[in-house]
């Protein structure tokens, strides 16, 4: 996986205390494109959050893009960096993908065990349709 696009998130992080970690969260929520509500489905939610969180997907060209939306600012984004890390990569590049960031921005270490939950769901469910696809396509 081209390690590029976690290598400038973790730029972007450096230096900053978590009152301007979660600022810059924030800033990241307002990037991401709201999901429809027709898609916030019970299917679409993520089970173990603390708040609502959704994922869709599909496929184009053989890479995966994910759809996420939460209905919390700090969580939608921790989700729109993990979308920036995942989206446009072949499912088995994102099954052996090591999202590094997470712990070099301090993430796991500030987040509450709730959240810190959550954010475990949010990765498992996005490896696992990753390892549909990729299962689907071998």
């Amino acid at each position: 996986m081209n390690d590029a696009i976690q290598d400038e998130i973790i730029k972007q992080f450096e230096g900053l205390e978590w009152f301007d970690k979660y600022g810059l969260l924030i800033s990241f929520a307002k990037e991401l494109e709201p999901m429809s509500d027709e898609f916030k489905t019970e299917d679409n939610a993520i089970s173990g959050c603390q708040s609502k969180v959704w994922i869709r997907s599909h496929t184009e060209d053989g890479k995966l893009i994910f759809d996420l939306d939460s209905d919390a600012m700090i969580t939608k984004g921790i989700i729109s960096l993990v979308a920036k890390v995942v989206n446009n990569r072949p499912p088995q590049e994102i099954l052996n993908a090591d999202l590094y960031f997470i712990d070099k921005i301090g993430l796991k270490s500030n987040l509450s065990p709730a959240r810190s939950n959550g954010l475990k769901s949010i990765i498992t469910r996005i490896k696992e349709v990753a390892k549909e696809e990729a299962d689907s396509n071998s």
